[in-house]
């Protein structure tokens, strides 16, 4: 059973009881950010005369859990898409993949990890609806099923032709996603990108990670070039403080021989 969540934008009253419920139920701190940050998982936006959440999407094929090369990020059979940041190291990955822009970065942490919703997994997992769907006071945030959701999506879209546009976002976009929309207005007014393509974004895996091997390579050159330069300013230095006929060239060539031997008799042969 995959499991997710419709909103309906023209339920929304924006008051921002979604957002304090998420709070609350993952220990996040506060105050609730006006945007998407590491420590604020969702938030109610004014667009165009109507209130819209913004929360990860958790994709049915999701590209950030692709691109993440030690797994910490992991579609679950259920429907969330879930975060260990035990396995996290930083590289940001799946912030470049997302076709949403959700995941966000602790850039003011020494050790910073990555932020999104993960859909409640506990309370999920336990067979309880997400936090902030228990805490909307208009139904405007549905949780169940994502198939039943997909009914209800559609059957308010026939009940009324006039209160919604012909539309159920996340339905198909990048090959579908558990959280769906409903809107009175078109989603490119709502600041989503749309059309998305309908099929999962799997390319975008090997566009991030293709790029691995040439950022490797060019830190490595770049780390060696800075150790090389402050060698040899140690070098020269320490050269004009005792003197040595040969040039600071040609003495250095000579530290550059020496230290080859020490690494050959230490290394090559211990």
């Amino acid at each position: 059973m995959s499991v997710g969540l419709l909103f309906d934008t023209t339920r929304c009253i924006g008051c921002g009881a979604c957002s304090a419920a998420c709070k609350e139920q993952n220990r996040l701190p506060l105050p609730i950010e006006p945007t998407l940050t590491a420590s604020t998982w969702t938030v109610v936006r004014e667009r165009q005369g109507v209130n819209v959440r913004s929360l990860c999407m958790h994709c049915l094929e999701p590209t950030c859990v692709s691109v993440c090369p030690v797994g910490a990020l992991i579609k679950t059979a259920g429907g969330p898409v879930t975060y260990d940041a035990a396995k996290c190291i930083g590289c940001r990955y799946c912030i470049m993949a997302c076709p949403f822009g959700v995941p966000k970065y602790q850039w003011d942490r020494a050790i910073p990890i990555v932020g999104k919703c993960i859909l409640c997994c506990e309370r999920v997992d336990a067979g309880m609806p997400t936090a902030c769907a228990s805490a909307c006071p208009t139904g405007a945030t549905l949780f169940g099923e994502r198939d039943a959701l997909v009914r209800e999506a559609r059957s308010r879209i026939q009940s009324g032709p006039a209160l919604y546009v012909n539309h159920l976002f996340g339905l198909e976009e990048v090959g579908g996603t558990s959280v769906l929309m409903l809107s009175s207005v078109p989603f490119e007014g709502l600041g989503f990108k749309n059309p998305l393509p309908k099929h999962p974004l799997p390319m975008l895996t090997w566009q991030v990670l293709s790029k691995i091997p040439d950022l490797v390579l060019m830190a490595g050159v770049l780390l060696y070039g800075i150790h090389w330069i402050t060698a040899r300013r140690e070098y020269v230095r320490a050269v004009a403080v005792r003197g040595d006929s040969r040039g600071p060239a040609a003495a250095f060539a000579g530290w550059l021989r020496s230290l080859w031997c020490r690494l050959y008799r230490r290394v090559v042969r211990p």
